[in-house]
């Protein structure tokens, strides 16, 4: 099996190509022209698609055919390089496509003009809103930076200043608008003013929020229990969004003897993490589409128009380690000032650590991400979800000496599994503990919190040096 990753390097998109077909140039030319409208990548000439080494015959001829199809095919002209590999004896071309700074680049042939993108392992020719974003790419803009014809002395941005001085303590003053990039020095508001107005005259800025009646869509005597559309601001899209979060989920708790440990459905910070991004990072070009919170029995999903920037699917991610792609950076930049965002763009990886530290959390309820070239769609699922009497506010007090479960936790078992490790080595770190006991660190952190709160195991002496003394 040949080594892709010492051939090409890091780069997770590739094309691999048999040979350079001279007289069928858009079969490859349009993955040049996508990897130059994206994040770049490579083409590998001289490998069949079950990864078959063929190696070609006259690697000088086709490197030059390849570099004067480029430059007689594509415009502009993207930045690319060429090197070869010997496998098995064997050589292989590789080309290296650079992301693009003058996006779109077009393929140019048989009469056509096309952009192309990548979606998926697939090249595709670009929609009519990815092409204007690219247009805005290339001249180096975004959305939110461009100036509407909104005048500023005909809105009013009360909402914008009150939570500015709410969440941080300062004054709003009016040469902020001009250097938050929310209006020109001649009085005009850029999109992302026009979409901070208290009365935003962006009509598809909006949300509609529902709470459906069961897990789906699906007909029945009642479809929906609460709902709501919701524009102006986007700050008070986001508070609005969260309001109705708040009041179509519930909280269980169970006591403990020096109180009760709350579980909510949904942990709020990953709802606030998942407005803001669908609100902020959506796409404003693609006319008649809205956020949408759709809310069921057993989870919340938050959806928004426009995939992800530079159209990788999310789900083909590493969510942990995602690089901010910032479609509309001048609203990131304000929302940051709001401090409901960090300016380093971490909002996935914080919604997956939420849920984690939860006490009811289970590795099947993980927060899911997906996103196509027309939505992205962000499914948080619900903590308490399938618990008896699912509709119960309270699970039984776990008493000092007993360390039962609520009934969201792990089994018994596993705890007394634990117990049994945890007398044999009182003073074990997270580490060991995980080794002794064959449990993750994760799960060994989260029995050793459950058991905490649940009054049946305390801390003797410090961090460093103490040891956990079982109440039995």
């Amino acid at each position: 099996m040949i080594d892709l990753v010492h051939i090409i390097g890091e780069t997770t998109d590739y094309d691999k190509k048999q040979q350079l077909e001279v007289n069928k140039p858009k079969s490859w030319c349009k993955s040049v022209s996508a990897f130059a409208n994206g994040r770049g990548g490579s083409l590998i000439f001289g490998v069949a698609d079950d990864d078959t080494v063929i190696g070609l015959e006259d690697p000088q001829y086709v490197s030059e055919k390849f570099s004067e199809i480029v430059k007689s095919k594509l415009d502009p002209v993207p930045e690319f390089s060429l090197s070869f590999e010997k496998v098995d004896g064997k050589t292989l071309m590789i080309v290296r496509i650079e992301p693009g700074t003058i996006t779109p680049y077009y393929y140019m042939g048989d009469g056509q003009q096309i952009a192309f993108c990548r979606i998926g392992n697939e090249s595709v020719p670009a929609t009519a809103n990815m092409l204007r974003e690219l247009v805005l790419r290339g001249s180096h803009q975004s959305y939110d930076s461009l100036l509407s014809g909104y005048k500023f002395e005909n809105y009013a941005f009360t909402k914008l200043r009150s939570v500015f001085h709410a969440r941080t303590g300062k004054e709003f003053t009016d040469d902020d608008y001009e250097s938050w990039g929310i209006v020109n020095a001649d009085g005009r508001l850029t999109n992302a003013g026009a979409l901070l107005a208290d009365e935003s005259p962006v009509r598809h800025s909006r949300i509609f929020c529902t709470r459906w009646n069961g897990l789906d869509q699906a007909h029945g005597i009642m479809d929906a229990l609460d709902d709501t559309e919701v524009s102006g601001s986007l700050v008070i899209l986001l508070q609005e969004g969260l309001d109705f979060c708040r009041r179509n989920s519930k909280k269980m708790w169970y006591k403990t003897p020096d109180g009760r440990v709350e579980l909510p459905g949904y942990p709020e910070e990953s709802i606030l993490e998942g407005l803001v991004n669908a609100l902020i990072h959506r796409s404003y070009i693609e006319i008649g589409g809205e956020v949408h919170i759709d809310i069921f029995d057993n989870r919340i999903e938050i959806s928004s128009p426009g995939g992800m920037y530079e159209n990788k699917p999310v789900q083909d991610c590493d969510i942990m380690s995602i690089k901010s792609r910032r479609r509309n950076p001048v609203l990131a930049d304000i929302f940051s000032r709001l401090k409901y965002m960090e300016r380093r763009g971490s909002g996935f990886k914080k919604i997956c650590q939420d849920y984690s530290l939860q006490t009811n959390y289970r590795e099947e309820l993980h927060p899911k991400f997906y996103s196509d070239s027309y939505d992205f769609t962000l499914t948080l699922y619900n903590l308490n979800y399938g618990i008896e009497n699912g509709a119960t506010e309270s699970l039984p007090q776990i008493a000092p000496n007993c360390p039962k479960l609520p009934q969201t936790a792990p089994n018994s078992d596993s705890i007394e599994k634990f117990l049994k490790v945890l007398r044999l080595f009182p003073g074990g770190t997270i580490p060991q503990l995980s080794k002794e006991s064959g449990f993750s660190e994760r799960m060994a952190k989260y029995y050793i919190q459950f058991l905490k709160e649940s009054g049946s195991i305390r801390r003797v002496g410090t961090n460093r040096k103490g040891y956990w003394e079982i109440i039995e």
